[in-house]
């Protein structure tokens, strides 16, 4: 217990100070707008990667339809805080959109996620565009293809950092509880799991709520920043978007994900003067890397504070693909 206890002060230190120096940089005048709007993206990106990356990396299922449950958790949050325009009309928006996404995403994978490979890819990309037809075609609650602006901007940096570190401790603690053991075993080979009496199907139901829930939350922030929500925001390029965080940063590593958002983040940050060269150069960025790293920048190591503790002090050995607390 006391090594577990001195894991998550380690943990909680490192928290604050990276905190504590996003504080600083916004206080003394470095973070400008344009800045700010980069760090939030990437914020946002990180909780929709790590979602992801819990779905297709841990849990081994294919899945596009990430854009539709984040556009169900933007439109929720914006109406509600267009009818309700303050924190508690904007939180409520984020628990119900979040709510649905769940609820949607269970009643879903359940006879989806009995497929595989390219049949669930399809399956969860047609899901993802029936929630976008839907949001189209309901101009009486989504205003239609003309969308919702003139939100109210509740979203800020800090929460944006707040609900980034919270998902990621959600992910890693839920891979390290014993549905998150039946989740690997899945990936790694889902009929031998399922001949050990692992029940397959569930385990990956419970992986795709998860991620679908967090994936609205990110939705949620990001129309709470943009002060706007457009149907066209959420259509299939924002799915491979993200599948391609996930992919690059590699899959089945959180670690992975968040520095891969940070990475692509800063990239296109600093290629947005190019013009179209920018997605060029981008796009020559991630070939190099899946030629010279086919399993992303990290595969799926994981960085761990007990692993360094041991080897500084030569105490027994730890598993580099390890996440701990």
């Amino acid at each position: 217990m006391k090594k577990v206890a001195k894991y998550n002060l380690i943990w909680l230190a490192f928290i604050l100070v990276s905190y504590g120096i996003l504080l600083v940089l916004y206080n003394v005048g470095i973070v400008d707008l344009f800045i700010d709007n980069a760090l939030v993206n990437i914020g946002i990106n990180v909780i929709l990667a790590v979602g992801l990356n819990l779905i297709i990396g841990y849990s081994g299922q294919f899945s596009l339809g990430h854009a539709g449950f984040m556009a169900i958790g933007a439109y929720t949050g914006a109406i509600f805080a267009m009818q309700n325009p303050t924190y508690g009309g904007f939180f409520l928006g984020m628990l119900v959109g979040a709510l649905l996404s769940g609820i949607l995403a269970l009643g879903v994978g359940i006879p989806t996620l009995r497929l595989k490979g390219d049949y669930l890819a399809i399956a969860t990309l047609g899901v993802a565009e029936i929630i976008r037809i839907l949001i189209v075609n309901l101009d009486g609650i989504t205003n239609g293809p003309a969308g919702i602006f003139g939100i109210p901007q509740f979203t800020t940096w800090e929460m944006v950092f707040a609900f980034a570190v919270l998902t990621i401790l959600i992910v890693v603690n839920f891979i390290h509880s014993g549905p998150g053991r039946g989740v690997l075993a899945v990936r790694e080979d889902e009929i031998a799991a399922e001949s050990m009496g692992v029940n397959t199907t569930k385990y990956k139901v419970m992986a795709f709520v998860v991620g679908a829930m967090t994936a609205s939350v990110a939705g949620t922030l990001f129309a709470g920043y943009k002060q706007s929500v457009f149907p066209g925001d959420y259509g299939f390029m924002k799915s491979v978007d993200i599948l391609i965080i996930v992919v690059f940063g590699g899959m089945g590593s959180t670690t992975g994900a968040v520095i891969s958002a940070i990475v692509l983040g800063v990239m296109n940050t600093f290629l947005q003067d190019t013009g179209s060269l920018r997605m060029i150069i981008y796009a020559l960025a991630l070939i190099i890397i899946m030629i010279f790293k086919p399993s992303g920048l990290l595969g799926t190591w994981e960085f761990s504070v007990k692993n360094i503790l041991t080897k500084i002090t030569g105490k027994g050995a730890g598993s580099d693909a390890t996440i701990d607390r």
